[in-house]
């Protein structure tokens, strides 16, 4: 296998549209370890993006030393990317794993047995519910959890606590997939699959940089793309990333606009189909409500009038509204760059209304794939943990709730439903004014990754709330809690999770956790088990030990919902491949696509949400729901492009924007530990486009001080491939660093400058639409630490050579598959 830091992609296995994917098994070990030196290989899937590669677990004498693809399953083929392979397992033994629990005293924290910290909890918790009731208690999970543990937690949360204020860190990345999806179909879940690549002909990325964030995915793209009939690409990203420079290649387009202005462009593509009638017109009357008032909704928005708001060439919008409407297949994919922006919902329910004119859904090629950040997202989102009832249901429906309490065997009061689920946001500010009593942190780090990170860091460290974090390590968010408890990570333990296009994978236990560490279901047993809760009848709420047990039980609260598990067990997922859901009788062998009939959950009495209006967030009522008989059709939804919250002004000219690179995950808790990809890119940077350097006598590598009225970071500049008039940063960088060598590690943080600020429907954050400026600082020593490879390739190729038979940065920049990684930023 090549050198996956520079061949980020791998070798490439071609094949032409309607054929399947070639396998490839991509594999790393541990230097030293050969294959025939492995004990045991045990059978799991990759947590580190949220593409959910099916793979194996190498382990020796008792540890974890490698990982490779399965090449039966759907997902991957076979394939690994970068953070798969080198990232998955050595975490797993580091040195500074937590392995016993931690209580503060007298302003430290001291190690401690698990009866005293498990007490101390049970006190404050036991003392606040006597004190306040209920909502003293606040719960922020993540979506890197296991399915078992997701609904372990909302049981304990909704029928034993009775708090409405549970949410995960996917509130950041992946909570407006979830509304968008529900606005227009009725119910959260994927309506396409992965195998649309092999099948369509056309191919739009919406903010959407999958050459690092889902890397084998995009590997399976481009062996469409390298094969004969090839589908064109539509990217829309304001960074010329490799999906523009693939869609160059290809005849698509490249779509830039400004940052915050994704609505004015989805509505001049819409009003573009619309006026050339590129629309299936009996197959919307027979499956779509709100035709009429779409049209009206994007009227206003021709291409001219696309182009005075967004910065982009009337022709581009045409041509890509002309591929959209001639294409045979349409696939789309939506991330971060729609559902971190201005108008979050609103644009990424833009992207449904396309296909649903087009009747381009549900059938080979033609499919939308509102893409998740995390491996386990989608499992939180099914299970409640944030904040959606399990099973798809819906919060404001007396009877979804009387089902869970009949289910639970509890009073149907005790499960809170007089008002929408908490959101993270909210529950910050409740924990910042002592609302929230108990603030209960597992396996995320808010400290880092949560919008306006120093206000977060004084809500956490403050004496009003009593924080408990859960994790592997000591985050820059446990450092500040009361109590920190060590966690069991990925193949420590058993569970399981499904990922983007809903399939289901088993990851079994391959060695034990470290010293005293528990998993996080075993966690939550023991709080509930310390608590005592009970049904209704006075019996113990949660009778479960087990993880399958757990399982079994959410298969019952699953049955007859769209997330249906049913015909679902840990040994049907021990096969060679996972199984996307629903599985049931019906469809016993899982399901690759939704809504294949074109009937929608949108019933009134079936449905998870009788919507919103995209623009306010208010909410539609039952009886409003009703009167518009949806009759199993999806929704047309439009709305008017509105300018963002914070727009640039002679103090903040700039737009500053966040996101990731190829090389790190989320806060780098498990990537910063391999040294493989911390040499890829061990240090914060900012991207600035040459026409915004050379004003500031800015060059590569100088230092900058970047502003905004909230907070400023200090790193060095790469001037990159990032639009005029806007900064990119990436979030992964806190103070944490493996070799403590970074010299600006206390004032990196990309979201000391971001905004509280969030999307009315969705609730999700607003991390890409805030007014910045830029200062130098002092000149560089060398280039900036950023990677020269995909987005963050330098804007004219200027850096040190790359290692020998690499391709050159300016062989990226015109269009070659595999790509140079600049070695003056990683260390001996």
């Amino acid at each position: 296998m090549s050198d996956r830091i520079n061949d980020i992609w791998g070798e490439r296995t071609p094949h032409r549209r309607g054929t399947t994917w070639p396998a490839r098994v991509d594999q790393h070990l541990e230097e030293g370890v050969e294959d025939e030196q492995v004990d045991r290989w045990v059978q799991s899937a990759c947590l580190l993006c949220s593409n959910g590669c099916g793979c194996d677990i190498a382990v020796k004498d008792g540890r974890m030393v490698g990982v490779r693809g399965r090449p039966g399953d759907t997902v991957n083929h076979g394939r690994l990317g970068p953070k798969g392979l080198y990232a998955s397992t050595p975490w797993a033994s580091s040195a500074d794993r937590l392995t016993r629990p931690l209580i503060r005293q007298d302003g430290r924290l001291v190690e401690t047995d698990w009866d005293t910290a498990m007490g101390r909890i049970v006190e404050v918790s036991r003392g606040l519910l006597e004190q306040k009731g209920p909502l003293s208690h606040g719960f922020y999970t993540s979506g890197q959890l296991f399915l078992e543990e997701y609904y372990a937690l909302a049981v304990i949360g909704k029928a034993g606590l009775g708090t409405p204020h549970m949410d995960g860190n996917t509130r950041l990345c992946t909570a407006t997939s979830a509304a968008a999806l529900k606005e227009s179909f009725g119910a959260d879940g994927q309506p396409g699959s992965y195998t649309d690549i092999e099948h369509c002909d056309a191919i739009f990325l919406f903010g959407h940089n999958m050459p690092e964030t889902q890397t084998v995915l995009w590997a399976r793209i481009l062996d469409r793309t390298r094969g004969e009939d090839p589908p064109r690409l539509v990217c829309v990203d304001p960074r010329r990333t490799m999906v523009a420079v693939e869609a160059e290649r290809t005849g698509g387009v490249h779509l830039a606009p400004r940052v915050g202005t994704n609505l004015a462009l989805m509505n001049g593509l819409a009003r573009e189909l619309l006026t050339h009638g590129w629309v299936d017109d009996d197959w919307v009357r027979a499956h779509t409500i709100g035709l009429d008032d779409l049209r009206e909704a994007v009227a206003p928005y021709p291409p001219e009038e696309v182009a005075r708001i967004c910065g982009v060439e009337a022709d581009d919008v045409r041509r890509a509204a002309r591929i959209f409407g001639e294409s045979d297949a349409v696939l789309s994919t939506v991330l971060q760059g729609f559902y971190q922006s201005h108008q979050a919902t609103a644009a990424s329910v833009a992207v449904h209304n396309l296909h649903l004119l087009r009747g381009q859904i549900g059938r080979p090629g033609s499919g939308v794939l509102q893409m998740n950040g995390q491996p386990t997202a989608q499992n939180n989102r099914e299970c409640w943990a944030d904040g959606d009832l399990p099973g798809f249901r819906n919060w404001d429906n007396p009877a979804h709730v009387q089902q869970l309490a009949d289910l639970w065997n509890v009073d149907v009061m005790t499960i809170p439903h007089w008002a929408p689920p908490t959101h993270a946001m909210q529950i910050m500010s409740y924990a910042e004014t002592g609302s929230i009593g108990l603030l209960w942190i597992s396996a995320t780090n808010p400290a880092v990754s949560m919008p306006e990170s120093a206000r977060i860091r004084r809500i956490l460290a403050g004496e009003q709330c009593f924080v408990i974090v859960q994790d592997l390590f000591l985050t820059e968010t446990a450092e500040l809690a009361d109590v920190v408890l060590p966690a069991a990570g990925w193949g420590e333990k058993t569970g399981s999770f499904t990922n983007v296009n809903r399939t289901v994978h088993l990851s079994e236990q391959a060695v034990a956790p470290p010293g005293e560490a528990r998993s996080d279901l075993d966690i939550f047993l023991a709080y509930a088990e310390a608590m005592g809760f009970t049904d209704k009848d006075g019996e113990p709420l949660i009778t479960w030990r087990k993880p399958e047990e757990v399982f079994d039980a959410w298969r019952e609260v699953s049955r007859g919902r769209p997330v249906d598990y049913t015909g679902l067990s840990y040994d049907k997922l021990r096969g060679p491949s996972g199984i996307p859901w629903p599985v049931n009788d019906e469809h016993p062998d899982g399901t690759d696509r939704l809504y294949a009939d074109g009937a929608f959950p949108t019933d009134t009495d079936d449905c998870e949400t009788y919507g919103h209006d995209l623009l306010t967030g208010g909410a539609v009522t039952e009886r409003e729901h009703r009167a518009l008989a949806p009759a199993g059709r999806a929704f047309l939804r439009g709305a008017a492009y509105s300018p963002p919250h914070e727009e640039p002004t002679s103090d903040y000219p700039l737009r500053y924007t966040t996101g990731r690179t190829v090389y790190q995950f989320h806060t780098r808790t498990k990537t910063g530990r391999s040294r493989d990809l911390d040499r890829a890119a061990p240090d914060a940077w900012v991207e600035l486009s040459p026409a915004d350097a050379g004003p500031l006598d800015i060059a590569e590598g100088d230092w900058v001080r970047v502003e905004s009225p909230r907070g400023a970071l200090e790193v060095r500049a790469r001037i990159g491939q990032v639009m005029p008039g806007a900064v990119f940063a990436p979030f992964h960088y806190g103070h944490w660093d493996p070799d403590d060598l970074a010299p600006d590690a206390g004032h990196r943080l990309a979201n000391e400058l971001t905004m509280t600020v969030w999307d009315p429907v969705s609730k999700q954050p607003c991390f890409k639409t805030a007014a910045c400026r830029v200062t130098k600082v002092r000149d560089g020593d060398g280039p900036a630490p950023a990677p020269s490879t995909a987005a963050s390739a330098p804007a004219d190729g200027d850096v040190p050579a790359p290692p020998v038979g690499a391709p050159t940065t300016s062989e990226v920049l015109t269009r070659t598959p595999t790509y140079a990684l600049d070695p003056s930023t990683r260390r001996s």
